[in-house]
């Protein structure tokens, strides 16, 4: 039964990763899929720490990443890959069982699903407090819960997304879900699935693959049957209060720096303008955010719901800064001095 399973080529772009690259490593080799159906592409943008080193331990395939992006060492890493299936698994992604690839391939049985994502993040009590808060709100930006295009399991909510998406089919593994191209979640990073070809297709030449655009591609031409798969992946989040802040500015400048070079495809700035003012007033009466906070300890008794809050309010900030640099000068994040 084995030898039907589908190969499967795992991209992991890096950057400085050594802080979490040996354990989502570990995490890969220790799966219960045969070994030869399974390669790891290593894209790196010129790590200067141990990075190199630990990839090579763990036998994989290692290319430059000359443009240093994530978005641009998938775009290297889909056009090197020979397996029928891309895993988009990050360096601070860690799979959570020994079973998740066979989980996460068994949808693909089913010739209409073109893609497999999990339907949380995994929560564990030892984790670091960002990484417990990000896996219990099933999103690493505050202001998708607010627009309600999250793609994880919220604790808040008690769904995995605030939009309404269409459910097809019900079974005890996954969900059968219609992408609709105008009510779109984020889904397509830390662990989705895609068939290759389909990415190869709407990949191109470019030089960049951002995920959303390419879902968001596809659910357009009416390619739009996905799977949300009962499990989850742990999501480590390196760092503390002003790595949080680094990784939102990040976030802001980059999209707008791809959006003005006519890179991006999803209508970002379409998003739904009333769930955008109520982030904005919730921010400011900033009771409402402490609210959140009690409800979400009600349910999962963890303080690292109060976290909530700041949360919120750095996004804001760091956001708006970014939002107003866009009209004076529109430039990439450094990656210099980055870390995982």
């Amino acid at each position: 039964m084995k030898n039907n399973l589908p190969s499967i080529s795992i991209i992991m772009p890096t950057l400085n990763a050594e802080k979490t690259l040996e354990m989502s490593l570990k995490s890969i080799k220790e799966q219960n899929y045969p070994k030869g159906k399974i390669e790891i592409l290593i894209l790196d943008g010129g790590s200067k720490d141990k990075t190199i080193e630990i990839a090579q331990k763990y036998g994989c395939k290692i290319f430059k990443n000359p443009l240093q992006t994530a978005e641009a060492g998938k775009a290297v890493g889909v056009k090197k890959a020979k397996g029928e299936l891309i895993a988009l698994i990050d360096s601070d992604n860690i799979l959570p069982s020994k079973n998740w690839f066979l989980k996460m391939v068994k949808p693909f049985e089913d010739p209409e699903i073109l893609g497999t994502e999990p339907f949380s993040y995994t929560y564990r009590k030892k984790d670091g407090y960002i990484t417990r808060y990000c896996a219990l709100m099933g999103m690493n930006d505050p202001l998708c819960y607010f627009l309600g295009n999250y793609d994880r399991e919220n604790i808040l909510s008690g769904q995995w997304t605030g939009l309404k998406v269409k459910t097809e089919k019900k079974t005890p593994n996954y969900l059968k879900i219609v992408l609709d191209p105008k009510n779109l979640p984020t889904i397509g990073a830390n662990g989705t699935m895609l068939k290759r070809k389909l990415l190869l297709k709407y990949l191109g030449d470019s030089d960049y693959l951002f995920d959303i655009d390419i879902i968001y591609q596809l659910a357009v031409q009416g390619q739009n049957k996905f799977a949300k798969v009962k499990t989850g992946i742990r999501h480590l989040f390196s760092g503390n209060l002003s790595t949080f802040a680094r990784k939102q500015k990040r976030r802001i400048l980059d999209y707008n720096y791809y959006q003005k070079r006519g890179l991006r495809k999803y209508p970002w700035q379409k998003q739904n303008r009333k769930r955008l003012v109520k982030f904005i007033l919730f921010c400011l009466l900033i009771f409402p955010l402490i609210g959140q906070s009690i409800l979400g300890y009600i349910k999962k008794r963890d303080v690292v719901w109060f976290f909530h809050p700041l949360a919120c309010w750095i996004t804001l900030i760091v956001y708006g800064i970014g939002f107003i640099k866009k009209r004076f000068k529109v430039e990439i994040a450094s990656r210099e001095k980055w870390r995982q």
